[in-house]
């Protein structure tokens, strides 16, 4: 009886939130988008490297690739997609390297499967106990 009280009372009470905040939220009027160093970096510099090519985050983006380039290079007649596959000739993998497994030796090859092994994933290993063995 006790139990139930409870439960309505937890119920209809009101949640306070763990997190106090502290005043309301402000936007600042400038923001300065000029790179920085990290606050951690040993040196408070930023590379060399990143200030002679990258002076902006746009000259960055233009030469930027994430699984492929970033600029808009799939057009008609040139970039990505501009030739047939055809065109740039057949794919052979160079000299000691494989596409597939099975052009591998033989003793890199999988093994396959036993029919033991396929009846105990097949039945999540309950045969085994079953039957008394263990493979």
């Amino acid at each position: 009886m006790f139990g139930t009280k409870a439960l309505r009372a937890a119920q209809h009470a009101v949640r306070t939130p763990s997190i106090k905040f502290i005043g309301k939220r402000t936007i600042p009027a400038v923001v300065d988008h000029t790179p920085q160093p990290h606050p951690a970096s040993p040196t408070k510099t930023l590379p060399a490297s990143f200030l002679s090519s990258h002076a902006t985050f746009s000259v960055y983006r233009d030469h930027a690739q994430q699984f492929g380039p970033l600029r808009k290079t799939i057009t008609p007649n040139a970039g990505i997609g501009g030739s047939p596959a055809v065109a740039l000739g057949p794919v052979e993998p160079p000299q000691g390297v494989y596409f597939d497994r099975n052009d591998l030796p033989e003793r890199f090859r999988r093994q396959p499967l036993t029919p033991d092994e396929i009846e105990a994933i097949e039945t999540g290993g309950g045969h085994l106990l079953y039957r008394g063995s263990y493979l």
